[in-house]
């Protein structure tokens, strides 16, 4: 049993500071992704199909898997995590920029193409990050440290997501793109700043070993149909979530609501109960263990999605847009938790970065592929029946926990 004492220890160390650094780093780009870009776009005119398909530049999150073993097998100058690292941020502070140089009624394939780069580098930038995390947190620290880290995605959200829109209503997008982009320096700081992980057994040797060997690991350790219920329930288990918060900002600008009254109230609603949930979330982690904590949090994600159709129904209503955006933050921040902390354990340390990488691009999957379809989905049902929709689509992770994470099973990291 886990006492205070450890709890306040696992809370007051450099690892945890350093886990605020990598969510944001990691959360900033993407919601520039899915959050500023569609909003940039439905202000200038473009129809929603138009940018629910615009969720197909996320691909590369869905196959960074595939260039993940050049990041185990190669180092560069600064160490093999901290230099692709450093790589991988100087490029987003270089590229996000050029969105401000382009028109949408007029570039609109050249905004596409761009956030594909875009969200090339900032897929690369997350697999070396979450493979640093891993390797950086102890067995006991996955649940907190993951929930930190979590949080700090969240708080990364408030740029793109609050600041740039607010400073969209007083400057040219030009400005908004450039100041946004500049809070890559806090990610490009820590990565001065870190101390590389020890690298105790050694980079892969060779290009396949880096390749074939962590696949080869996973299924023998697992077996095969084990394997595959692990990995049909990275897919399944935020694919609700994940469509129901993907028009989210289109959504809030159709009710009616301004851009402004979207950055005060929208998206620092979900902050608190997001940072609370999630530092909460760590802790019962702590205690409960990862597997309860995923059906726990897991029933608390998927109800939330039914507060986006409550407020669909309402409409413009400043009072119920705070209370399903905190609801949705709460259960979204445990859920997103408990989730990353499975994926982490999931994890053999000799391969880190490619296993956490396949893990991740496939629960990115309903990100690229499922969202793509969002904005016909409401152009049919309309709103209401699409978030209800979105919370029929959950179950199946939830019903695949019986098999991956059941209540009374036990886990080495719960009982470290």
């Amino acid at each position: 049993m886990i006492n205070n004492t450890d709890i306040k220890q696992v809370f007051l160390n450099k690892r945890m500071l350093i886990c605020i650094f990598t969510g944001f780093s990691s959360g900033l780009p993407l919601y520039i992704l899915i959050g500023l870009l569609p909003a940039w776009l439905r202000s200038e005119g473009v129809d929603l199909k138009a940018i629910g398909l615009f969720a197909l530049i996320q691909l590369p999150f869905t196959w960074k898997f595939l260039w993940a073993p050049l990041f185990d097998r190669y180092i560069p100058p600064l160490g093999r995590r901290r230099g692709w690292l450093f790589i991988s941020q100087i490029a987003l502070l270089s590229s996000i920029p050029a969105f401000g140089a382009l028109h949408p009624g007029l570039d609109l394939w050249t905004i596409a193409y761009l956030a594909c780069v875009v969200a090339f580098f900032s897929a690369s930038q997350d697999v070396v990050l979450d493979a640093y995390r891993r390797e950086l947190l102890l067995d006991n620290e996955l649940g907190l440290g993951n929930a930190i880290h979590v949080n700090a995605y969240k708080i990364a959200s408030l740029i793109p997501g609050s600041l740039s829109l607010i400073l969209a209503d007083h400057l040219p997008w030009k400005s908004v793109f450039f100041i946004t982009a500049l809070f890559m320096l806090l990610g490009i700081v820590m990565t001065l700043f870190v101390s590389e992980p020890e690298l105790k057994n050694g980079a892969p040797k060779t290009l396949r070993a880096a390749v074939v060997e962590p696949f080869q690991e996973f299924i023998g350790r697992n077996g095969l149909k084990s394997a595959g219920l692990v990995l049909a329930f990275i897919f399944f288990y935020k694919l609700g979530d994940s469509m129901a918060t993907a028009l989210a900002t289109p959504f809030y600008l159709d009710m009616g609501f301004s851009k402004t009254e979207i950055g005060l109230i929208a998206k620092n609603a979900g902050l608190w109960p997001s940072v609370i949930g999630g530092l909460l979330g760590g802790v019962w982690m702590i205690r409960l263990g990862i597997n309860r904590a995923l059906w726990l949090f897991g029933l608390v994600q998927m109800v939330a999605i039914l507060g986006f159709a409550w407020l669909a129904i309402v409409g413009h209503s400043l009072l119920w847009l705070a209370i399903a955006i905190s609801v949705e933050a709460l259960g979204v921040g445990l859920g997103t938790a408990a989730f990353v902390a499975f994926i982490a354990h999931t994890t053999h340390p000799l391969y880190t970065a490619t296993q956490f990488a396949l893990f991740t691009s496939l629960a990115a999957v309903p990100r690229t592929f499922a969202n793509a379809a969002t904005g016909y989905l409401v152009e049919w049902f309309g709103w209401v029946s699409f978030f209800l929709f979105c919370f029929v689509v959950a179950v199946p992770g939830m019903l695949l926990l019986l098999k991956v994470a059941p209540w009374n099973a036990l886990q080495k990291s719960e009982n470290a």
